[in-house]
């Protein structure tokens, strides 16, 4: 407590705070696990974190914390590999992080210390190897190093007596009482586990549809979220962290207006979602109608059941003709609209209340990898994940990032860039990792089982990409970063199909490889070709590349994949909290600021900036009261040379326009999609157009 406030003046307290913190916490841990000493300075416990090891994992397999399991593996072995060194790598927030929330313990006693916790998650993930010990070193060398990072519920879960590890499960609802609350009652098992939800409500008839058996009509869509919606917050995970799920709905639905109003703070509480997320399903026809000042029609699924699963020019076809039908008289339920008016309600409720999200139907279901076998309706909760949903299938994923900042090389002449083996490396590490999940992972719910087992998708993503830029000494605002961009994801996502494939050979290909895009030699860049083609053009992305990917082309061939999708960028709020890098392909927030979760508020202040600053002679106690008078910005501070407030412009600062750029850029390779938000100083809605 007394060095926190220090944080504000020398970034570096953030470190001295943590290691007070961890003096404090290793007392408490080596107490309660009755090691020969219960005080140890962290030199000692260089030599004393193997003799803790074991006391520990005995202690929580006895309080029945930990999959028994752990207590076969050679400790002694895995004792020695820990670093204890690496202790020292964690600043305040993400070691105060880790301390409240992810370490175990029993009755409000933390006795997991940091390398110990590394350590069994990566046991967890290694627990179904020939040979456990030596991959159970390299997760934990991968993870304890801050190269990569598994997402919150494997660091949560992992060797655990409940390894529920997912982060994401996608359900897609049906148009029956039993089904919808078949899908709630799913929705608060799987968030009881820490998973978040995405929900495709579109099948579920609209207001006034016909009901047969009681001869009456639907209320719609809207008084049944608003069950899903207590739900998610009567099951909160354990207190860990909040329930958290996200309602989609495509836009013709008959319910799609009041739909979009389900974050207001006005009108009848009933009928709002004050808790949920909620995204629009848009298909391109809609923004072609848009654009056109056309009209759009509304229909009940019930009376239109095939445009659920309709994309593209299919689903063009079809909704045109039930438009037609509709004229004649032979659709009981719809609604026409001027599409221009129902776009400006969608703008102008995201403006107002950040929701509903927009995600686009059509490029999704035109470049899924799986579009041989289903149908992509919703996204998840962050919208990254795009995988096929049914009445039969709950689509999981499972995530992890790697951390970008720490994949750059110095150059001879002093430059950097990305470093190909090192990455490489990583990510064959990470994919091992993540594909290990699947088999690992606890289920509550079979359907979500036996789907995740069939297609083996997993989502590996990136973070500190801000970061990277700052040691670039490359703007966010610049044609440089969005050509970063681009390069530094057409690696990650080749080393990453290139490990899928790898898997393949060693594991074999996932079950519905027969008929996917991979097996008919279409990867993610080639489905830019197929989406304009659907579109009649309009999709103007650079395309060039740097790697060889008619090498990897002609491996998959040969092998196969062992994995149905690959790639996915998640926000990765907390786990960058935890190795202290700035959060996913996020634009820094701002240079001087304060984060709040559940361990409260703390202090953050762009190191990058300040050693800047103290090189020029320009950090002192009056450019701090300047830093928080304008919010973490630099822009109004006339002494601050014009280059360092274009590098350490705030995401505010930047044009929304150059997010989108290098977020283009970045999904020509990626074969699921990005969490991408857009930061918008004086936002209006004609700007959000």
């Amino acid at each position: 407590m007394r060095a926190r406030p220090f944080i504000e003046r020398e970034p570096n307290y953030s470190f001295v705070a943590a290691r007070l913190l961890l003096d404090a916490f290793r007392h408490e841990a080596l107490t309660f696990i009755g090691s020969h000493a219960d005080a140890a300075t962290q030199h000692e416990m260089n030599e004393r974190y193997a003799h803790y090891f074991e006391g520990y994992i005995k202690r929580a397999i006895d309080l029945e914390l930990m999959d028994p399991r752990l207590g076969n593996f050679d400790l002694k072995r895995l004792g020695q590999a820990i670093k204890g060194e690496r202790d020292f790598k964690f600043n305040y927030l993400g070691l105060q992080t880790l301390y409240d929330r992810y370490f175990l313990q029993s009755n409000g006693t933390r006795f997991e210390l940091p390398q110990a916790f590394f350590m069994r998650v990566a046991m967890g993930l290694a627990i179904n190897e020939i040979e456990p010990e030596a991959w159970a070193i390299k997760f934990y060398d991968l993870l304890s190093s801050f190269d990569f990072m598994s997402s919150t519920p494997t660091l949560f879960n992992s060797g655990t007596l409940r390894p529920q590890l997912s982060s994401c499960y996608l359900t897609s609802v049906p148009d029956d009482l039993d089904g919808i609350f078949g899908a709630i009652r799913d929705n608060a098992l799987l968030s009881k586990f820490a998973g978040g939800l995405g929900n495709d409500w579109t099948p579920v008839r609209g207001m006034g549809a016909h009901i047969k058996g009681t001869n009456g009509k639907s209320q719609g869509v809207v008084p049944f979220l608003k069950v899903a919606n207590d739900t998610a917050v009567a099951v909160n995970q354990g207190g860990k962290r909040k329930g958290a799920v996200c309602a989609y709905l495509e836009t013709w639905h008959m319910d799609i207006e009041e739909f979009v109003e389900l974050r207001k703070n006005t009108g009848d509480d009933r009928r709002r979602t004050h808790d949920m997320n909620t995204a629009n399903w848009v298909p391109d026809l809609f923004m072609r109608r848009v654009v056109e000042d056309a009209e759009w029609t509304l229909f009940s699924p019930d009376e239109t059941p095939d445009l659920h699963d309709a994309f593209g020019e299919d689903f063009e076809r079809r909704y045109t003709a039930y438009e037609e039908r509709a004229a004649r008289g032979e659709v009981r339920n719809y609604k026409k609209v001027r599409a221009l008016d129902l776009w400006r309600k969608m703008l102008g409720m995201l403006y107002e209340t950040g929701h509903p999200w927009v995600t686009f139907k059509d490029p999704i279901n035109l470049r899924s990898p799986q579009q041989h076998v289903g149908v992509v309706h919703s996204s998840n909760l962050c919208t990254e994940i795009t995988l096929n949903t049914s009445d039969s299938e709950i689509a999981v994923c499972n995530l992890g990032s790697v951390n970008l900042a720490q994949h750059l090389v110095q150059a001879p002449d002093g430059s950097k860039a990305i470093d190909h083996a090192k990455l490489k490396k990583t990510v064959a590490t990470a994919m091992r990792m993540l594909d290990n999940v699947i088999d690992i992972n606890y289920y509550a719910v079979k359907k979500a089982r036996d789907n995740n087992l069939r297609h083996r998708p997993v989502g590996l993503g990136i973070m500190g990409f801000q970061d990277c830029l700052y040691q670039l000494r490359v703007p966010y605002a610049s044609a440089e970063a969005v050509e970063f961009a681009d390069r530094s994801m057409e690696a990650v996502c080749y080393h990453a199909y290139w490990a899928s494939t790898e898997l393949a050979e060693e594991r074999g290909r996932y079950s519905s490889y027969r008929g996917s895009l991979w097996d008919r030699g279409v990867l993610p860049r080639d489905t830019l070709n197929l989406l304009a083609e659907q579109r009649g053009g309009y999709v103007e992305v650079d395309t060039s590349a740097t790697l060889d990917w008619d090498a990897l082309r002609s491996r998959i061939a040969r092998h196969g994949m062992r994995n149905s999708n690959c790639v996915a960028i998640a926000p990765t709020a907390t786990i960058s909290n935890i190795i202290g890098v700035d959060a996913s392909i996020e634009p820094s927030f701002g240079n001087l600021s304060v984060k709040s979760n559940l361990s409260g508020e703390f202090t953050v202040v762009n190191e990058y900036l300040v050693r800047d600053l103290k090189r020029l002679g320009l950090w002192d106690d009056v450019m701090l009261m300047d830093l928080k008078h304008y919010k973490g910005s630099l822009r109004a501070i006339d002494r601050v040379p014009a280059e360092l407030k274009q590098l350490y412009a705030t995401a505010f600062e930047i044009e929304p326009a150059w997010l989108v750029e290098a977020a283009a850029r970045r999904q020509k390779w990626i074969d699921q999609a990005q969490s991408l938000n857009i930061y918008m100083a004086g936002a209006s809605g004609k700007k959000l157009d």
